[in-house]
């Protein structure tokens, strides 16, 4: 498992919306977070479709949190924007989508690690990156 630019893109820029407290114009969230804009729009897209970030209209208008900052872990941000967050494709898998599921001797290091990663993760949240 390795973090992808997109989930770390997607908590620059998570965390740069905690930090305010109006609307921001994607193009200055992504010249801030240093996200090409192209990249930012895709990431934003998953963001409001995840339902953690609200779109606003109007001269004003741009992007806000859908929830306060202290209630976003980094374990459920990266769930939405991670294909997944598995140390290996078989430990995610289901039993009966592997051959060997029963008998491997690696598969239970594997599940731990991953429950050890997503605790982890599921142990910070915004209000964290903003300190």
């Amino acid at each position: 498992m390795i973090i992808s630019t997109k989930g770390r893109y997607a908590l620059r820029i998570m965390t740069a919306l905690a930090r305010r407290s109006e609307s921001a114009a994607l193009r200055e969230l992504a010249a801030e977070e240093n996200v090409p804009y192209k990249y930012a729009e895709s990431i934003m897209s998953m963001l409001v479709k995840a339902g953690f970030v609200e779109s606003t209209r109007g001269k004003k208008g741009g992007y806000v949190l859908s929830r306060a900052p202290s209630e976003y872990t980094l374990a459920e941000i990266l769930g939405e924007t991670e294909t997944s967050l598995s140390a290996t494709d078989c430990a995610g898998a289901k039993e009966e989508d592997c051959p060997h599921a029963a008998t491997c001797p690696t598969r239970p290091v594997w599940r731990a690690l991953d429950e050890t990663v997503t605790n982890f993760l599921a142990g910070y949240t915004l209000v964290d990156l903003m300190k």
